[in-house]
Protein backbone atom coordinates (compact mmCIF):
# COMPACT_ATOMS: atom_id res chain seq x y z
CA UNK A 1 0.00 0.00 0.00
CA UNK A 2 0.88 3.77 -1.35
CA UNK A 3 2.30 5.37 2.32
CA UNK A 4 0.94 9.02 1.84
CA UNK A 5 0.94 9.41 6.29
CA UNK A 6 3.15 12.53 7.87
CA UNK A 7 2.02 11.49 11.36
CA UNK A 8 4.74 12.66 13.34
CA UNK A 9 6.68 14.84 10.79
CA UNK A 10 6.59 18.53 10.75
CA UNK A 11 6.52 20.88 7.87
CA UNK A 12 7.70 24.80 7.47
CA UNK A 13 5.51 25.71 4.14
CA UNK A 14 6.05 29.12 2.96
CA UNK A 15 3.82 31.44 1.69
CA UNK A 16 0.76 30.08 3.16
CA UNK A 17 -1.48 32.83 3.62
CA UNK A 18 -3.34 32.29 0.38
CA UNK A 19 -3.57 30.31 -2.97
CA UNK A 20 -0.90 27.11 -3.38
CA UNK A 21 0.61 27.74 -0.19
CA UNK A 22 -2.61 27.76 1.73
CA UNK A 23 -3.64 24.36 -0.02
CA UNK A 24 -0.29 22.82 0.19
CA UNK A 25 -0.51 23.60 3.84
CA UNK A 26 -3.89 22.45 4.74
CA UNK A 27 -2.88 19.59 2.58
CA UNK A 28 0.00 17.89 4.25
CA UNK A 29 -1.98 18.50 8.00
CA UNK A 30 -4.26 16.52 6.11
CA UNK A 31 -1.65 13.80 5.96
CA UNK A 32 -0.91 14.08 9.40
CA UNK A 33 1.68 16.55 9.49
CA UNK A 34 2.00 19.42 12.14
CA UNK A 35 2.26 22.90 9.63
CA UNK A 36 4.38 25.74 10.30
CA UNK A 37 2.97 28.69 8.45
CA UNK A 38 5.04 31.39 7.05
CA UNK A 39 4.03 34.62 5.61
CA UNK A 40 3.74 38.23 5.94
CA UNK A 41 0.20 38.57 6.58
CA UNK A 42 -0.59 37.58 10.28
CA UNK A 43 -4.31 38.24 10.20
CA UNK A 44 -4.81 35.56 6.78
CA UNK A 45 -2.13 33.29 8.54
CA UNK A 46 -4.27 32.89 11.41
CA UNK A 47 -7.42 32.15 8.90
CA UNK A 48 -5.26 29.19 7.37
CA UNK A 49 -4.41 28.15 11.03
CA UNK A 50 -8.05 27.53 11.87
CA UNK A 51 -7.96 25.52 8.35
CA UNK A 52 -5.88 23.03 9.11
CA UNK A 53 -6.64 19.33 10.32
CA UNK A 54 -5.39 18.61 14.04
CA UNK A 55 -7.18 15.13 14.59
CA UNK A 56 -3.87 13.34 15.14
CA UNK A 57 -3.05 15.84 17.34
CA UNK A 58 -0.75 18.09 15.19
CA UNK A 59 0.81 21.28 16.86
CA UNK A 60 0.63 23.85 14.08
CA UNK A 61 2.02 27.12 14.15
CA UNK A 62 2.50 30.53 12.38
CA UNK A 63 5.46 33.17 11.55
CA UNK A 64 5.08 36.26 10.32
CA UNK A 65 8.02 38.07 7.82
CA UNK A 66 8.35 39.46 5.45
CA UNK A 67 9.90 37.61 2.22
CA UNK A 68 11.44 40.31 0.64
CA UNK A 69 13.81 41.38 3.50
CA UNK A 70 16.27 37.97 3.44
CA UNK A 71 17.62 39.09 7.24
CA UNK A 72 13.72 39.68 8.83
CA UNK A 73 12.77 35.73 7.40
CA UNK A 74 16.05 34.24 8.58
CA UNK A 75 15.94 36.49 12.20
CA UNK A 76 12.45 35.29 12.88
CA UNK A 77 12.85 31.72 12.16
CA UNK A 78 16.42 31.29 14.14
CA UNK A 79 13.95 32.41 17.16
CA UNK A 80 11.08 30.04 16.15
CA UNK A 81 13.85 27.22 15.76
CA UNK A 82 14.90 27.81 19.77
CA UNK A 83 11.25 26.54 20.44
CA UNK A 84 10.63 23.77 17.63
CA UNK A 85 13.54 22.51 15.92
CA UNK A 86 12.57 19.21 14.61
CA UNK A 87 11.67 19.98 10.74
CA UNK A 88 11.45 17.55 8.00
CA UNK A 89 9.49 19.01 5.27
CA UNK A 90 10.35 22.53 3.35
CA UNK A 91 7.72 23.81 1.18
CA UNK A 92 9.77 27.02 -0.72
CA UNK A 93 7.09 29.42 -1.92
CA UNK A 94 7.01 33.11 -2.35
CA UNK A 95 4.94 35.30 -5.13
CA UNK A 96 6.47 35.75 -8.26
CA UNK A 97 8.16 39.18 -9.86
CA UNK A 98 5.97 41.77 -11.51
CA UNK A 99 5.31 41.18 -15.15
CA UNK A 100 7.54 42.88 -17.83
CA UNK A 101 10.30 42.23 -20.68
CA UNK A 102 13.54 41.17 -19.63
CA UNK A 103 14.88 43.75 -21.68
CA UNK A 104 13.34 46.57 -19.93
CA UNK A 105 13.31 45.45 -16.03
CA UNK A 106 16.26 47.56 -14.17
CA UNK A 107 18.94 45.49 -12.45
CA UNK A 108 17.52 46.15 -9.17
CA UNK A 109 14.30 43.74 -9.77
CA UNK A 110 16.39 41.17 -10.64
CA UNK A 111 18.72 42.05 -7.11
CA UNK A 112 15.04 41.70 -5.31
CA UNK A 113 13.87 38.43 -6.90
CA UNK A 114 17.31 36.97 -6.78
CA UNK A 115 16.93 37.34 -2.79
CA UNK A 116 13.15 36.58 -2.63
CA UNK A 117 13.33 33.53 -3.97
CA UNK A 118 16.46 31.30 -4.30
CA UNK A 119 18.33 33.20 -1.10
CA UNK A 120 15.38 32.90 1.32
CA UNK A 121 15.42 29.12 -0.86
CA UNK A 122 18.41 28.52 0.47
CA UNK A 123 18.84 29.96 4.02
CA UNK A 124 15.39 28.52 5.18
CA UNK A 125 16.87 25.45 3.53
CA UNK A 126 20.38 25.51 5.81
CA UNK A 127 18.57 26.23 9.27
CA UNK A 128 16.45 23.03 8.57
CA UNK A 129 18.45 20.45 6.90
CA UNK A 130 20.34 19.74 10.16
CA UNK A 131 17.13 18.19 11.88
CA UNK A 132 16.59 16.53 8.59
CA UNK A 133 19.41 14.58 8.48
CA UNK A 134 19.38 13.57 11.76
CA UNK A 135 15.89 12.21 11.10
CA UNK A 136 17.49 10.59 7.66
CA UNK A 137 14.18 11.84 6.49
CA UNK A 138 13.78 15.36 4.43
CA UNK A 139 11.64 16.94 1.40
CA UNK A 140 12.40 20.19 0.34
CA UNK A 141 9.59 21.00 -2.49
CA UNK A 142 10.06 24.41 -4.02
CA UNK A 143 7.06 25.67 -6.20
CA UNK A 144 8.51 27.59 -8.91
CA UNK A 145 7.23 27.76 -12.32
CA UNK A 146 6.83 26.13 -15.52
CA UNK A 147 9.28 28.80 -17.22
CA UNK A 148 12.06 26.77 -15.83
CA UNK A 149 11.50 24.30 -18.92
CA UNK A 150 10.17 27.13 -21.30
CA UNK A 151 10.74 30.81 -20.48
CA UNK A 152 7.02 32.31 -20.57
CA UNK A 153 6.28 35.82 -22.57
CA UNK A 154 6.27 38.82 -20.55
CA UNK A 155 7.53 37.48 -17.22
CA UNK A 156 11.55 38.04 -17.76
CA UNK A 157 13.06 38.58 -14.26
CA UNK A 158 10.79 35.98 -12.97
CA UNK A 159 12.09 33.68 -15.48
CA UNK A 160 15.71 34.08 -15.34
CA UNK A 161 15.07 34.09 -11.18
CA UNK A 162 13.31 30.67 -11.70
CA UNK A 163 15.96 29.25 -13.71
CA UNK A 164 18.82 29.35 -10.79
CA UNK A 165 16.23 28.24 -8.19
CA UNK A 166 15.55 25.13 -10.48
CA UNK A 167 18.99 24.49 -10.68
CA UNK A 168 20.16 24.97 -7.19
CA UNK A 169 17.58 22.46 -6.19
CA UNK A 170 19.11 20.20 -9.06
CA UNK A 171 22.32 20.51 -7.41
CA UNK A 172 21.38 20.09 -3.54
CA UNK A 173 19.48 16.95 -4.79
CA UNK A 174 22.40 15.73 -5.85
CA UNK A 175 24.73 16.45 -2.35
CA UNK A 176 21.70 15.45 0.02
CA UNK A 177 20.54 12.02 -1.35
CA UNK A 178 23.24 10.57 0.60
CA UNK A 179 21.05 11.29 3.44
CA UNK A 180 17.42 10.28 2.29
CA UNK A 181 16.91 14.16 1.63
CA UNK A 182 14.65 14.72 -1.50
CA UNK A 183 15.15 18.23 -3.25
CA UNK A 184 12.25 18.46 -5.95
CA UNK A 185 10.67 21.26 -7.85
CA UNK A 186 7.15 21.82 -8.52
CA UNK A 187 5.88 24.07 -11.70
CA UNK A 188 2.54 25.47 -11.44
CA UNK A 189 0.66 26.42 -14.63
CA UNK A 190 -2.48 28.45 -14.80
CA UNK A 191 -4.11 28.14 -11.65
CA UNK A 192 -6.78 29.71 -10.22
CA UNK A 193 -4.75 32.24 -7.96
CA UNK A 194 -4.28 35.78 -7.07
CA UNK A 195 -1.46 35.35 -9.02
CA UNK A 196 -3.12 34.41 -12.07
CA UNK A 197 -5.64 36.98 -11.93
CA UNK A 198 -2.88 39.93 -11.77
CA UNK A 199 -1.37 38.02 -14.91
CA UNK A 200 -4.79 37.81 -16.82
CA UNK A 201 -5.83 41.46 -15.95
CA UNK A 202 -1.98 42.78 -16.99
CA UNK A 203 -2.49 41.04 -20.18
CA UNK A 204 -6.06 42.21 -20.94
CA UNK A 205 -4.64 45.78 -20.86
CA UNK A 206 -1.44 45.21 -23.04
CA UNK A 207 -3.57 43.37 -25.55
CA UNK A 208 -6.63 45.91 -25.08
CA UNK A 209 -9.22 42.74 -24.42
CA UNK A 210 -11.65 41.94 -21.91
CA UNK A 211 -10.58 39.51 -19.26
CA UNK A 212 -13.38 36.81 -20.35
CA UNK A 213 -11.83 37.28 -23.55
CA UNK A 214 -7.45 37.04 -22.31
CA UNK A 215 -8.94 33.59 -20.18
CA UNK A 216 -10.77 32.08 -23.24
CA UNK A 217 -6.86 32.62 -25.27
CA UNK A 218 -5.32 31.13 -21.67
CA UNK A 219 -7.40 28.37 -21.37
CA UNK A 220 -7.17 27.70 -25.36
CA UNK A 221 -3.50 26.29 -25.42
CA UNK A 222 -3.50 23.76 -22.52
CA UNK A 223 -4.93 20.79 -23.25
CA UNK A 224 -7.12 20.42 -20.31
CA UNK A 225 -9.09 23.38 -21.87
CA UNK A 226 -9.77 25.10 -17.88
CA UNK A 227 -7.53 26.51 -15.24
CA UNK A 228 -5.65 24.39 -12.61
CA UNK A 229 -7.16 24.55 -8.89
CA UNK A 230 -4.74 24.88 -6.21
CA UNK A 231 -5.63 22.07 -4.17
CA UNK A 232 -4.82 19.57 -7.71
CA UNK A 233 -1.42 21.06 -7.14
CA UNK A 234 -1.27 20.32 -3.60
CA UNK A 235 -2.11 16.64 -4.31
CA UNK A 236 0.82 16.61 -6.30
CA UNK A 237 3.54 17.87 -3.54
CA UNK A 238 1.28 15.84 -0.80
CA UNK A 239 2.82 12.46 -2.58
CA UNK A 240 6.40 14.37 -2.73
CA UNK A 241 6.64 15.35 1.24
CA UNK A 242 5.37 11.74 1.52
CA UNK A 243 7.17 8.43 2.07
CA UNK A 244 6.00 7.06 -1.15
CA UNK A 245 8.05 9.47 -2.86
CA UNK A 246 11.40 8.50 -1.47
CA UNK A 247 13.43 7.49 -4.46
CA UNK A 248 12.12 10.51 -6.55
CA UNK A 249 14.80 13.69 -6.25
CA UNK A 250 16.08 16.49 -8.71
CA UNK A 251 13.20 16.56 -10.44
CA UNK A 252 10.78 19.39 -11.94
CA UNK A 253 7.05 18.27 -12.48
CA UNK A 254 4.85 20.07 -13.87
CA UNK A 255 1.16 20.47 -12.52
CA UNK A 256 -0.02 22.52 -16.20
CA UNK A 257 -2.98 20.43 -17.64
CA UNK A 258 -0.44 19.68 -20.29
CA UNK A 259 0.16 23.56 -21.19
CA UNK A 260 4.73 22.90 -21.19
CA UNK A 261 5.50 21.94 -25.12
CA UNK A 262 8.73 20.07 -23.50
CA UNK A 263 9.02 17.04 -21.99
Amino acid sequence: MMNLALTGKRALVCGSSQGIGRAIAIQLAKQGASVTLFARNKDKLTNVLAELDNSQEQQHHVLCADFSQPEQVCSVLDEHLTQVSDYHILINNTGGPAPGPANQAESDAFVAAFNQHLINNHNIAQRLLPSMKAASFGRIVNVISTSVKQPLPNLGVSNTVRGAVANWAKTMANELGEFNITVNNVLPGATNTVRLEAIIQNKAKKLDKSISEVEVMEKSIIPMRRFGEAEEFANAVGFLASPAAAYITGVNLPVDGGRTACL
